[in-house]
């Protein structure tokens, strides 16, 4: 299969063009012929006059790719080494939506040929590959694993806005269904990956290796957010506490916040799920999610204690809410957890207005139903800078005194700023 593909007799297809997918595309394009494939036929339009729908990758990216964007599925007749990079979600009683991951199965099973390949970079949790997917693959094809097709699994690893750790120097995870898939997957992908291949011993520990690398992330955040209600009881700053604590060698520097993305505030429970259904009921892992996703609750109770200290009703207060996005300098909004502390915020009858210069208003008008202003005001009892974008870095205590009220009230969720003026209540996370 990989001589196949490096003399490009055979394509790669990549299922799936969002902020996984369309790098890796891209990426394997400059030494291979690639097909990328997205449902959304608008987004595969803006591909086509080399535009990231992410806004993660500049025009140059597609430039000099050996790579045909589509969204008719027949056209991955002509792949042989087929990618799945599909989103992997939870829903609303945060059990696993596997339905993006089961359709694109139920897809490639129906063009699947001897000999093919079908590897999954979707988060997932250990045996929904063999368990899950391929009883899809098998079904729609007619064909059989190891006799006339091989799959593996290679977890995406990807960091969305990180501009150095780029997809082809993050050390990749691969993984086959038998020695000779291992090997050729592992072949295949060294060809764009220069920080190396890490060869798992089977699918599940691949896949069970990924799902942990964001749950031990969740947990080690939850740890900072609940020591940080704990501080803000006492008056304690709890980021001077771990500036003071991180100057130690062994002391695992992380930081209080608000979880939320497609990753970190998900696949814990993908972890969870599979858990339950071996019958064990994990203690940790849910303790650790359920202070993260109370965060947003704890936030705005805070500022509406604050709020009323201040002399100030909540209904008559106006909000300026600084931010959106799930993380800093990226445009993505799903699993926003700044969306839940708006609302829990207009719970109390509080005026907000939200801001954000990387989001899109019209995705966060269709996803969560919230107007994006065009104007700061300057009458504001209180603004939230709620996402550490690098463009908030230059407002000052100027600024922010000049587009409020009097008594005015600062939160900042990130911790970028030091302001100790008596003249503005200032609190951080």
């Amino acid at each position: 299969m990989y001589q196949e593909l490096i003399v490009r007799e055979k394509k790669i297809s990549v299922i799936g063009l969002g902020y996984v997918g369309l790098p890796l595309a891209l990426e394997f394009a400059k030494k291979f012929s690639v097909i990328g494939f997205d449902i959304n036929e608008s987004r595969v339009q803006m591909m086509k006059q080399k535009e990231d729908p992410s806004k993660e990758l500049p025009s140059e990216a597609f430039e000099n790719k050996d790579i045909h964007f589509t969204s008719n599925p027949e056209d991955l007749r002509d792949a042989h080494f087929h990618i799945i990079a599909v989103p992997t979600p939870v829903n609303e009683s945060k059990v696993p939506d596997l339905t993006p991951i089961l359709s694109a199965s139920s897809a490639i099973g129906k063009i699947l040929k001897k000999g093919d390949y079908v590897i999954f970079e979707s988060t997932v949790y250990p045996g929904c590959t063999e368990e899950d997917c391929l009883p899809l693959l098998e079904k729609e094809s007619g064909l059989t694993l190891g006799k006339d097709f091989k799959i593996g699994y290679s977890p995406e690893r990807i960091n969305p806005g990180d501009k150095k750790r780029t997809i082809a120097t993050i050390l990749k995870i691969v993984s086959g269904s038998d020695d000779d898939a291992l090997e050729q997957i592992a072949k295949v992908y060294s060809e764009i990956i220069v920080a190396g291949i890490h060869k798992a011993s089977t699918i599940k520990v691949a896949e069970a290796a990924k799902v942990i690398e964001n749950t031990q992330r969740d947990l080690n955040i939850s740890l900072m957010n609940e020591l940080a209600i704990i501080f803000d009881r006492m008056g304690i700053d709890t980021k001077a506490v771990l500036e003071a604590a991180g100057t130690k060698w062994n002391f695992l520097k992380f930081s209080p916040g608000l979880v939320g993305g497609h990753c970190i505030g998900v696949d814990p429970y993908y972890l969870v799920h599979k858990s339950k259904q071996v019958g064990y009921d994990p203690q940790v892992i849910l303790s650790g999610r359920r202070v993260n996703d109370g965060m947003p609750a704890y936030v705005a109770k805070r500022l509406v204690k604050m709020l009323i200290g201040k002399g100030k009703s909540p209904y008559e207060s106006k909000v300026l809410i600084m931010g959106v996005t799930f993380k800093e300098n990226v445009s993505d909004i799903r699993n926003s957890k700044v969306i839940d502390m708006i609302r829990e915020l207009m719970q109390y009858s509080i005026n907000v207005h939200i801001t954000d210069i990387h989001a899109s208003p019209n995705e966060v008008a269709h996803e969560y139903k919230l107007t994006l202003i065009d104007n700061i005001s300057d009458d504001y009892d209180a603004v939230v800078v709620a996402v550490g974008h690098d463009e908030y870095l230059k407002y000052d205590l100027k600024y922010f005194k000049s587009i409020m009220k009097d008594q005015p009230i600062l939160f900042d969720i990130k911790g970028m700023y030091h302001f100790e003026e008596n003249d503005l209540e200032y609190w951080r996370l």
